[in-house]
């Protein structure tokens, strides 16, 4: 059952942090064709927050690749000079600051010092234990993250565009999960809250990797001025694993779609190895034929 019909605006949000591969672009497919279902505009949202791991390279790949696989979008950025003149997430530090400052002021946030080593030793999975929750280490001091307090009891629920109101808890993984880095910038699941509110998204089609960050950002975000952003719609797609059976990964080097562009396949082939891996028995040779799966 569909809770809703219709939406304004849906996103591709792909990081330039490597060359986009297969995964990348199923998710590409599948945000095309449900917004064309439910009369969505799409805007291309490039989250290049993460200084270390972003490109220009692997920005101006995403460009390429929705250009070779003649992917449209309707709002966003037309180009890489554009993209740094208009879009990036450095344009809009100060948004994320004021989104800080009302977390701050409602006592929700505190200051850790704890490296990922002396994490994974204070618990074998790799949980933050809340180990600097009662320290009253300065905000201000160098090289201190700051993390938002998580009540693991808490049962968190959101719009499913499937299954309607669905309710869950933030996972282990995720307590007291980070919302601005040692480095002063704003972390990952404060910005793309910040920003879709900013660009007013109201349908977020991601993996199914990326549910426990969805009941996170839904956590945090009725904790800001504006909420609405708990009040959208979500769809979690399942990922494309490669023949090894494991998730693609821009990390692991997996085949990326500027390797097969380069190495002279053309659109219809990436288009039919994307069908091969979600074990498809149809021969999908066009950005059309994926209407079949959603």
């Amino acid at each position: 059952m569909t809770f809703q019909q219709s939406f304004k605006l849906t996103r591709f949000a792909p990081t330039p942090s490597g060359y986009l591969h297969l995964g990348n672009v199923y998710s590409f497919i599948l945000t095309y064709h449900l917004a064309k279902k439910h009369q969505s505009k799409i805007m291309l949202r490039i989250d290049d927050i993460d200084r270390d791991r972003m490109k220009n390279k692997y920005i101006q790949d995403i460009f390429d690749t929705l250009d070779f696989l003649e992917i449209p979008f309707d709002l966003g950025p037309k180009d890489l000079k554009d993209f740094q003149k208009n879009y990036s997430q450095m344009n809009r530090l100060e948004l994320y600051r004021e989104a800080l400052a009302q977390l701050k002021e409602k006592r929700t946030l505190f200051a850790c010092d704890c490296s990922r080593k002396k994490i994974e030793k204070m618990d074998p999975n790799g949980y933050y234990t809340g180990f600097c929750r009662k320290r009253n280490l300065d905000f201000n001091q160098k090289d201190i993250a700051w993390r938002f307090k998580v009540d693991k009891h808490q049962e968190v629920s959101f719009i499913d565009l499937k299954d309607g109101l669905v309710t869950g808890k933030i996972p282990g993984i995720l307590a007291d999960f980070i919302v601005r880095k040692k480095d002063a910038l704003p972390a990952y699941q404060l910005t793309t809250i910040v920003d879709d509110l900013f660009y007013g998204v109201d349908l977020i089609i991601r993996g199914k990797d990326l549910w426990g960050s969805t009941m996170a950002q839904v956590y945090l975000s009725k904790q800001l001025l504006n909420n609405y952003y708990s009040q959208s719609t979500f769809y979690h797609h399942p990922l494309i694993k490669g023949l090894n059976n494991q998730k693609l990964s821009k990390s692991a080097g997996d085949t990326s779609v500027q390797f097969l562009r380069k190495s002279g396949k053309k659109k219809e082939d990436v288009f039919q190895l994307i069908g091969i891996l979600l074990g498809e028995k149809r021969n999908f040779r066009s950005l059309s034929d994926f209407s079949l799966v959603v």
